[in-house]
């Protein structure tokens, strides 16, 4: 797709500093970094001018920075809302014609692994191309394969195979969009508001998941299958809208552009283990993910068989924890998170335990309480991937943030679907209400000892 507007200046590239703190802005433009070209969204402001103020990347930003803030958000949350009607729509027909949990759970591995083992890649090119661009070609991909796919479901043409390649297909797009849209906030955003930025894409996925499923059956019901994919089709088109009216800085690393993809893989590597803590963080996230995983997948089971609930018990249970996380992501916005931001992640994983294990302890005739333990752990959830994500990117070089993102993307993506894998096997094995104290307890000892090496509490401390 092309560009509709005029692009970025190249005559003003600035350098920034290695690591993700801000820098001063320098009294007048300094020579280009040999091996990093940086194009920022305006021009630096002369000396004799007050200080503009800063990215968190550490570069100058435009005087309307919240609204290119507001177009990129809008377009993403009108995107997000229609790709959650539409998948919900999807796994409504795959429930209705066959009723196969195998099926459902196909339907899920093509959803998630794409994502797991593509993000990298995708961060490649994210530190190599115009990440604006990126995202926007991405965008156009996943609207493409909507709109394909409803002309087919339209002709009668609909089948398990067709949607299992539009799903495989369009996390493919989202493997390329995900790392490129985190790589470019740090330097459409003051520092301050990171996080809050980084927390906004939970909020509204909270948001979309409370409400968007209800819209995708109606307009299942009513208008057929192929209106919702249509209207997936005309998110993507907003999604690109609004990008289009946005000024995103371009980075690119001139030294990835001659290293074969595994080098440039190892290079942004190296970008995020020069930071001891970091690793140690990403690596406590990613066995957190693992653990809490499989509680996505039984918690149905929980309802059903320990509680003797229904669908109509289940979909309690959902609500209240699309609740929790949407309260919990609205707590971390407008506090920001305070300066504690690895404490805040052992926190959240002592509580995500604490409730868990509760659960499991719940006797049979406890449904509220569960309906309840299930929200306040939904709160905590919400506390883990801002956190996580702000930490990396003031820790790594911008010109390497698109490869340390993509490889965050994967650790998290890959830990879901083996934590599911290995849950699933254990709760049949002990059980579910003793699977959900083992869980918790797992989890909540994660919590008391990821916080405990220096290395760790040093983030906190830059």
């Amino acid at each position: 797709m092309t560009e509709q507007f005029p692009p970025v200046p190249t005559d003003n590239a600035v350098e920034r500093p290695a690591g993700g703190a801000p820098a001063p802005e320098p009294a007048s433009t300094p020579a280009p970094a040999p091996a990093t070209e940086v194009t920022p969204a305006s021009e630096p402001a002369p000396a004799s001018e007050p200080a503009a103020t800063l990215s968190a990347a550490g570069l100058p930003l435009p005087k309307n920075w919240l609204a290119i803030i507001a177009f990129i958000w809008a377009g993403q949350a009108v995107s997000m809302i229609t790709s959650y009607a539409a998948g919900y729509a999807v796994v409504w027909y795959v429930t209705e014609s066959t009723g196969s949990a195998l099926a459902l759970a196909v339907m899920n591995i093509a959803v998630m692994l794409p994502i797991g083992l593509i993000s990298p890649f995708g961060g490649v090119v994210a530190d190599k191309h115009n990440r604006k661009l990126i995202m926007i070609a991405a965008d156009g991909a996943v609207g493409i394969i909507s709109l394909v796919a409803a002309l087919l479901i339209l002709a009668g043409d609909v089948s398990i195979p067709l949607l299992i390649v539009v799903c495989m297909a369009r996390a493919v797009g989202q493997a390329f969009h995900s790392p490129a849209m985190m790589a470019a906030m740090p330097m459409l955003v003051p520092d301050k508001h990171l996080l809050r930025i980084n927390t906004l894409d939970q909020l509204l996925a909270s948001v979309a998941s409370i409400g968007a499923p209800a819209f995708g059956i109606f307009l299942y019901t009513t208008l057929g299958f192929s209106s919702v994919m249509f209207l997936d089709f005309a998110g993507a088109c907003v999604a690109i809208l609004g990008l289009a009216l946005a000024k995103i800085p371009t980075v690119v690393d001139a030294s990835a552009e001659t290293q074969h993809v595994l080098a440039n893989l190892a290079d942004g590597w190296r970008a995020i283990a020069k930071t001891r803590g970091l690793v140690l963080l990403i690596a406590g996230v990613t066995v957190g993910m693992m653990i809490f995983g499989p509680l996505s997948a039984v918690c149905p089971l929980m309802t059903y068989d320990y509680f003797g609930g229904d669908g109509y018990a289940a979909s309690i249970v959902e609500g209240a924890f699309g609740v929790g996380m949407l309260v919990g992501s609205g707590i971390l916005i407008a506090w920001g998170g305070g300066k504690r931001l690895a404490g805040l992640i052992a926190v959240a994983a002592v509580i995500v335990g604490a409730t868990t294990a509760a659960c499991g302890l719940l006797p049979s005739s406890a449904f509220p309480a569960f309906v309840g333990l299930m929200a306040l752990m939904a709160v905590a959830c919400a506390w883990f991937n801002g956190p996580t994500m702000t930490l990396t990117q003031r820790n790594v070089p911008d010109d390497k943030m698109g490869r340390a993102m993509g490889l965050l993307t994967a650790a998290m993506g890959l830990a879901t679907p083996v934590g599911v894998a290995i849950g699933g096997v254990l709760a049949e094995v002990m059980g579910i209400a003793p699977f959900f104290l083992v869980d918790g307890l797992a989890c909540l000892a994660l919590g008391l000892v990821l916080y405990l090496p220096k290395s760790v509490r040093a983030l906190d401390e830059g």
